[in-house]
């Protein structure tokens, strides 16, 4: 899928350098490169998770330089026979933003969302981050909700 001078690429498990280049270009984008960057997953655990049908692992290159990219998770539901997709990472490096590189990933991931069967993908993002808020107002309906991240790892265990 070729549009305006960039390609949009589904990662599967033999593109473990293409995928190491997302995690790096995401880490640059979000300002975390340790996030990103600090104990990268194995050869072998990377490609395993990339063979996973409901993970979707997108890169938009420009030539061979990773400069936007998607990860999302298919969601099976038991409340109804149906899935949802959540977008966990999005991210365009900062030259080249405002291409409309965001807006094709988000379409593909809703063209994939749909071939397996998905009735809606949602995103997270937070108030600070204008540009994120602007194009997902374009693009779905907005809901307020608060966010809790509950640690595995309970003290005293």
């Amino acid at each position: 899928m070729s549009d305006g001078g960039y390609s949009l690429r589904r990662l599967g498990a033999g593109d473990l350098a293409l995928a190491r280049r997302l995690n790096a270009m995401f880490g640059t984008a979000f300002g975390e490169p340790d996030t990103y960057g600090d104990d990268p997953p194995s050869g072998a655990y990377l490609a395993e998770v990339l063979a996973k049908d409901p993970v979707i692992a997108l890169a938009a290159l420009s030539d061979e330089e990773v400069v936007g990219g998607l990860v999302a998770y298919e969601l099976d539901k038991l409340e109804r026979a149906r899935r949802e997709v959540y977008i966990y990472d999005l991210a365009v490096a900062e030259g080249h933003r405002r291409r409309g590189i965001a807006t094709a990933l988000i379409e593909r991931c809703r063209d994939i969302a749909a071939e397996r069967g998905a009735w809606v993908i949602f995103v997270q993002a937070d108030p600070v981050d204008a540009p994120a808020v602007a194009l997902y107002e374009t693009m779905g309906r907005r809901e307020e909700v608060l966010h809790y991240d509950i640690a595995v790892d309970r003290p005293g265990r």
